[in-house]
């Protein structure tokens, strides 16, 4: 999801994209530890998703 659309998110809907993310990466975490995760480079780029809803969930709470 690009940036544009999380930032019109509210903080509500920012953390529930948390919870789907961070489930997202346990699923691949446990598909990779049993070898049967074929695109390891999704889990940075899940990683990296979840770094940026947080960030701009702080942001803005710290606005508020």
């Amino acid at each position: 999801m690009k940036t544009s659309e999380l930032r019109q998110k509210d903080v509500a809907g920012l953390q529930t994209e948390i919870k789907e993310l961070q489930k997202a990466h346990f699923n691949m975490r446990m598909q990779k530890a049993t070898q049967q995760l074929n695109n390891t480079a999704q889990m940075k780029v899940t990683r990296r998703s979840v770094a940026r809803v947080k960030t701009i969930l702080a942001e803005k709470q710290a606005k508020e």
